[in-house]
């Protein structure tokens, strides 16, 4: 099936997957992971209530009930399914794809992800195989749920005081709009905060640069102290300081020990980062005695690994924050109530969230560098002999592709989980070592691999 992929079920709706396969996806869930209730919720696309109804009739089918959350963000689902006790549930949403495309976020208990590894594959194997969906006997329930003041509730203790804040936000017309101005009120700037699922203003991608191209403007326009936004599902956030600069995401999670440490008072942490961080991250967390874990990219991964070494936070390049005060599952609502009680006590201190991230940022980074080439293990390997031939490195990770460290530089490059492409990413200490190590990279790529950059 193309729409199953490493860490969800996502494609391009009557293309890559239709309402029949999400029906036997809602019929094989509580088989899958023992379930006789199941939560479900869905985003604002246009395509989601045809495939709502199909998870629901599955489920139902199958003889479990359905516990039916409705229109709701992804963070929302998994603070339901952890902390209502549910063994399943389903978020029906393609995240940050463009308005086409539709999919599916399975959890288990405690909101641990269910990847291809640990479930999707089975689900894809049993629709692959024809396996019979036969209506039980006695068909499940479709029970609604609203928790909504619960999980409003739960959010706000969180909450720090803005109010010597001006803050501008893009909610990207995604389903940060059911939320935003309950938590952040409607003394912000805000753009985009009417939930429409055709995502008319821009793709729900914060990560694209041309997608955060009007937040940055209505910053400078409203000469905002931090600007926010939010991908479609909410479950990614990302910032623009009030210089009206993109703020890397990886260093965000250096950020925040402003927050757990400098606010909290939590002492040496466990925090997480994935193989592509910065090395400012953990050389900034240094000074707090941070415990820093490298990992795989994805929640799929990150989620059971925050868990697993009871981290107090962590965080992803793409965006994605996750912490163990929400049930280890990422949220970017949650994350933005953090980075913005850092914010107002930075303003406090009369000093600005730019100059913050220019304290914590040390190298010159070149941001992920996408090649289209076929043989990608080949291609992985020949790098990391390349460099490794020519310098002795201060360390390896061989997880994820490869993350080589040398005492001034280092690179990862990983291969795509969909797509013929490799991702690299490199930092050096000067802007003249990085174009001279990405250079390498490249020309090794085009010349023994046929790579086209893209």
């Amino acid at each position: 099936m193309g729409a199953f992929h490493a860490y969800d079920i996502r494609g391009i709706y009557g293309k890559d997957f239709d309402a029949a396969t999400a029906y036997k996806v809602g019929y094989f869930i509580p088989e899958l992971l023992g379930a006789s209730k199941v939560l479900v919720g869905r985003d604002c696309r246009v395509s989601s209530p045809e495939i709502h109804a199909a998870v629901i009739k599955g489920v139902c089918d199958a003889g479990a009930d359905v516990y039916d959350l409705g229109l709701t963000s992804t963070p929302m689902v998994y603070f339901a399914t952890a902390n209502y006790g549910f063994d399943a549930s389903v978020q029906i949403t393609a995240s940050h794809n463009p308005a086409e495309y539709n999919g599916m976020k399975v959890s288990r208990r405690n909101a641990l992800p269910v990847g291809l590894d640990s479930g999707l594959g089975q689900i894809s194997e049993w629709i692959d195989s024809g396996r019979e969906t036969v209506p039980a006997e006695v068909r499940g329930k479709v029970v609604p749920m609203d928790i909504h003041d619960d999980y409003m509730a739960f959010m706000l203790r969180f909450k720090g005081d803005y109010s010597n804040l001006n803050i501008a936000f893009d909610l990207s017309n995604g389903m940060a709009n059911l939320f935003a101005r309950e938590v952040f009120g409607d003394k912000p700037s805000y753009i985009f905060d009417v939930l429409d699922g055709r995502f008319p203003n821009h793709e729900p991608n914060p990560l694209i640069p041309k997608n955060v191209e009007p937040l940055k403007e209505l910053v400078r326009k409203t000469g905002a102290d931090v600007g926010v936004i939010y991908d479609g599902d909410a479950d990614r956030v990302m910032f623009v300081d009030n210089e009206a600069r993109f703020v890397a995401p990886d260093l965000v999670i250096a950020l925040m020990a402003r927050y757990f440490c400098d606010e909290r008072g939590e002492k040496n942490p466990r925090v997480l980062q994935e193989i592509r961080s910065s090395k400012s991250v953990a050389e900034s967390l240094q000074k707090y005695g941070a415990e820093v874990h490298t990992w795989r990219v994805g929640r799929a991964y990150a989620a059971p690994r925050l868990r697993d070494i009871d981290g107090l936070w962590g965080g992803e390049l793409a965006g994605h924050y996750y912490f163990k005060d929400f049930f280890y599952s990422d949220s970017g609502i949650f994350a933005s109530i953090i980075v913005l009680r850092i914010v107002a006590a930075l303003k406090k201190e009369g000093r600005t969230l730019g100059l913050a991230m220019d304290e914590i940022s040390a190298y010159r980074n070149s941001g992920e560098i996408n090649f289209k080439l076929e043989d990608k293990q080949g291609a992985m390997d020949a790098v990391k002999e390349y460099f490794t031939s020519k310098e002795t490195p201060d360390k390896m990770m061989d997880f994820d592709g490869y993350r080589v460290e040398f005492p001034q530089w280092w690179f990862n490059i990983r291969p795509s989980n969909t797509e013929p492409y490799l991702r690299f990413i490199c930092e050096a200490v000067t802007e003249k070592l990085l174009q001279q190590k990405i250079k390498e990279a490249q020309d090794l790529l085009v010349r023994e691999f046929g790579a086209v950059r893209s």
